[in-house]
């Protein structure tokens, strides 16, 4: 009993102390020992490749049980599999599963059978049904058996090599991927000739680099690649085209993925309502062919946006190059992994140089030796002698006033190979073959010596080989590019309805008995502006709380500038009014921000959003108060520079005012946008990246013209995509013709047309309509010259001025027809000089106006800045923004006589 007591105290007081102090508890024994040698064993020979053959040991064990059963004809993989299972400790799935993904990458394995499939994922039939040997590629760069180092197998009863002495950097060709304990390595694979022309690079001393390529095509963006080192990442992208406005397809997936998992993430994109699809067909054989249709009135280049934004048609991967060297795991580059190969390649090479050398050598030595032996009659010598010691002792006295030319010393072995020669061979030596095969092996052996000094010219030579042989048909199938970034609020489909309760203070989209405001997305974020001058922007939910007098709701557009808000507030309970113009480009969410000068009495009395930049007039309309003279008057806020949205703003009046009304519209204040086309990613933009194509109003258009004889004049967009065989962009001159020479298929003659697009945001084919029509030359100039060169050597080649050829006519007209002649080729020269007809236009120039409160009342008015400048012809739009200049001038003018209420 007081045993069991003394125990009980003694847990109590250790509790107490677990309680009060942190214990650490050493694990020893076993427990240290066992996951030590675990986790060793899992890093070194399952799951981390090795830097001298590029191989995990059940790879390098299935290669080397290939070579095994290798006499050139198809074994059963079962068979092989088998056959592993003498070197390798585990079962037969994991030798099956390797030996399929090994296959599947084309390199290697010869395969016979259902192999399965990487781009629709179906799986390889059983082992059973399946065949397969080693490709002649792996034949001669794999193997040799001189140059390989052997090591018992897991049993004891067979030996296996420790690496496999592989010539090519192979790792970088299969890639690598493998989760081991604490640690995981993921290599990518790369393009077989081009990691030859890497190496050969390296051997010259030059500079490289190496990207990422894959079997399953696609396009990769490797800005971000960083040589495949931790941390590193490339993203890759489907191939996605419009067939037509309701049809896109997918030829390429990107890697990773497989069509059965990028059908499904669109039909899980299209049921969250990210985006709309009408139906998807996969008619995906040998090569991929989905075909994604769309429902009317959505836009195609949107929804190519969406699917790389919302599914599986883009995908990040990241990279990890941890390989196995010196028995212990080293994480590197791809560029460094490049390199040891290659170097390992030399070594090899070398190795296998020496090796021959010395057969060579060996093969002289006993060739001269041989020749001595029967030339000089020394087999007789031992015609009388007894014993064994006696016939050696007997040759190797006879040979040695002969042997001063040998290159090594004669041992008993030599002796023995003599004693062995048939008596035939010896009565039917021939003296000058024997002398021609020794001064042939002197040959052989003189050129094994120069490839030994000249190492690296060697190597280089056995690259170039290796590309020659087995390079065709191994080029590279993913396309390099650089993405562009696609903003998800703005692809995503609008799936969602948001309404407002101003009086309660509520925003959402389940509010449906209350005012609807616009279409949304659940990805969406709303700004929301009140009457008290404050504004937050809030991500849109069911319901939202954002407080009561809402004035105005919307979808908050990150980074846009060309929204602006005006307003008018005042200042306080009682104090002045001002207006401003601003933007809001980037918010903290949730955040409240105060825009009437933090002032928590202060009121708005006018708002707009302009999404724009319009800049409408308003009139002021004051409460009649003591002694004021004027109760009204208009306010332009063009006359206000568009600031930050905590700008305080321009004094309207220190009066009250009773309230402000909208009198008219205005004209947007924002320059005409510039746009440039990025060649690398095909895609517009506004950030200065690529060709200018020029300024933009908002009635403007750009031409596209395609190889396919078809052009459209459209709005621009920085969504759109284009053709890959696009010929003309530019900005559309609408009073600018096109020429073009095309062949018609039908008549077999060549034909030059001139015409002008009537109908925009309308594609058009201007060539005939039969299938062997092809365009030859479009141009876009206003006097265009073209060269004819004939396919008669005795007709001289011909210019033609296009403009004289042929009057202006419509676009479905044939045209004339060029000539009789066979031609060859057309080449389009330098266009004759042309002067566009100008008239004037008036044009303003942009003016800041002074952002100050204090400033004298009686500062005279800075009126717009007027200058003249030459266009083609003046637009209704420009004509009423003129007009509308006027009007303001005038009325300032009117308020200057006045003197009173002075605008800054």
């Amino acid at each position: 009993m007081s045993e069991e007591n003394n125990n009980y105290e003694h847990d109590e007081e250790l509790n107490q102390s677990v309680e009060n102090t942190e214990t650490i508890t050493k694990v020893t024994g076993m427990y240290k020992e066992w996951f030590l040698d675990y986790a060793s064993y899992v890093i070194l020979e399952r799951a981390v490749p090795s830097i001298e053959d590029g191989f995990k040991p059940v790879q390098r064990r299935i290669m080397h049980s290939m070579k095994d059963l290798d006499d050139g004809r198809y074994n059963k993989v079962a068979n092989i599999v088998g056959h592993t299972m003498q070197y390798h400790p585990h079962g037969d799935a994991s030798i099956g599963d390797a030996m399929v993904q090994m296959g599947q990458k084309e390199l290697l394995i010869d395969m016979q059978g259902n192999w399965g499939n990487i781009l629709t994922g179906d799986r390889a039939a059983a082992s059973r049904y399946i065949e397969a040997r080693l490709s002649k590629f792996a034949l001669d760069v794999v193997f040799n058996a001189k140059t390989t180092e052997w090591q018992a197998s897991y049993d004891g009863r067979k030996k296996e090599p420790v690496n496999l002495p592989v010539k090519f950097p192979l790792l970088l060709a299969q890639g690598a991927e493998g989760i081991a304990v604490g640690l995981s390595t993921k290599i990518l694979p790369h393009n077989f000739n081009e990691l030859i022309d890497a190496s050969i690079k390296y051997l010259k001393g030059r500079s490289f680099t190496i990207v990422p390529d894959f079997l399953t095509g696609g396009i990769v963006d490797v800005s971000d690649y960083k040589d495949g080192k931790r941390g590193g990442k490339i993203r890759v992208r489907a191939k996605i085209s419009a067939l037509d406005k309701k049809t896109l397809v997918i030829n390429e997936v990107p890697f990773g993925t497989t069509t059965s998992s990028l059908i499904d993430s669109i039909l899980k994109a299209n049921d969250k309502g990210k985006i709309k699809i009408k139906q998807i067909e996969d008619n995906t054989a040998a090569t991929v062919e989905i075909l994604v249709h769309l429902p009317p009135n959505v836009s195609p280049d949107k929804t190519i946006d969406a699917l790389y934004a919302f599914t599986s048609c883009e995908n990040s991967i990241s990279s990890l190059c941890c390989i196995i060297e010196d028995n212990k795991p080293v994480f590197t580059g791809v560029s460094e992994v490049l390199r040891k190969s290659t170097d390992f390649t030399v070594e090899l090479l070398k190795r296998e140089l020496e090796i021959q050398l010395h057969e060579l050598e060996e093969q002289w030595h006993f060739a001269s030796l041989e020749r001595i032996f029967i030339e000089n009659r020394i087999y007789r010598d031992i015609e009388e002698v007894e014993t064994w010691e006696g016939v050696i002792e007997a040759i190797d006295k006879g040979l040695q006033p002969h042997t001063k030319h040998l290159k090594r010393a004669i041992i008993e072995e030599d002796i023995v190979r003599l004693t062995e020669i048939r008596i035939k061979k010896i009565s039917k030596f021939d003296i000058d073959k024997a002398k021609q095969f020794i001064e042939g092996l002197e040959e052989k052996i003189t050129e094994v010596k120069h490839y030994l000094a000249n190492l690296i010219t060697f190597a280089i030579d056995y690259f170039k080989e290796l590309k020659t042989k087995y390079g065709k048909g191994k080029e590279r199938k993913t396309e390099i590019r650089i993405f562009d970034d696609i903003v998800a609020t703005k692809v995503v489909m609008r799936n969602a309805k948001l309404y407002v309760n101003r009086e309660e203070g509520f925003i959402g989209t389940a509010l449906k008995k209350d005012e609807y405001v616009t279409d949304c997305a659940d990805i969406d974020d709303i700004i929301v502006f009140r009457d008290n001058g404050t504004m937050q922007v809030t991500k849109v939910d069911s319901k939202t709380f954002v407080g009561k007098g809402i004035i105005h709701v919307a979808v908050f557009k990150k980074k846009d500038k060309r929204t602006v808000y005006n307003m008018v507030y005042r200042d306080g309970a009682k104090g002045a009014s001002y207006m401003k113009r601003f933007n809001v480009t980037s918010v903290t969410r949730d955040r409240e921000y105060n825009l009437a000068n933090d002032n928590p009495k202060s009121k708005v009395l006018y708002f707009s959003a302009n999404a724009n930049g319009e800049a409408e007039v308003v009139t002021i309309l004051l409460r009649a108060v003591g002694s004021i003279k004027k109760l009204k008057w208009d306010v332009d806020f063009s006359d206000l520079a568009i600031k930050g949205r905590s700008v305080r703003g321009n004094q309207v009046t220190k009066h009250a005012i009773k309230k402000v009304e909208f009198k008219e519209a205005g004209v947007s204040t924002l320059k005409p946008r510039k746009i440039w086309f990025d060649d690398t990613v095909q895609r517009l933009n506004v950030d200065g990246r690529g060709e200018l194509l020029g300024e933009f109003r908002a009635e403007d258009k750009i031409l596209i013209a395609t190889q396919s004889g078809k052009i459209k004049a459209i709005t621009p967009d920085l969504a759109m995509h284009f053709d890959d065989d696009m010929i003309v962009l530019e900005k559309w001159n609408p009073k600018k013709p096109i020429s073009a020479i095309y062949f018609d298929g039908e008549k077999q003659r060549y034909y030059v047309k001139r015409f002008l697009i009537e109908a925009t945001d309308k594609e058009e084919l201007f060539i005939s309509e039969h299938e062997k029509s092809q365009l030859e030359i479009v141009a876009t100039d206003y006097r265009p010259v073209v060269e004819i060169v004939f396919s008669k050597r005795d007709v001289k080649n011909m210019e033609v001025n296009l403009e004289e050829f042929i009057s202006v006519k419509g676009i479905k007209a044939l045209g004339n027809q060029l000539t009789t002649e066979k031609i060859k080729q057309i080449n389009i020269l330098e266009a004759l000089p042309y002067e566009e007809p100008t008239v004037e236009e008036v044009e303003v120039v942009e003016e800041e106006i002074i952002d100050n409160d204090e400033l004298p009342i009686d500062v005279p008015k800075v009126e717009p800045t007027i200058k003249k400048s030459s266009t083609i012809e003046m637009s209704d739009k420009e004509e009423k923004k003129k007009e509308l200049i006027k009007k303001a001038i005038q009325k300032k003018k009117q308020n200057n006589d006045d003197n009173q209420q002075k605008l800054f």
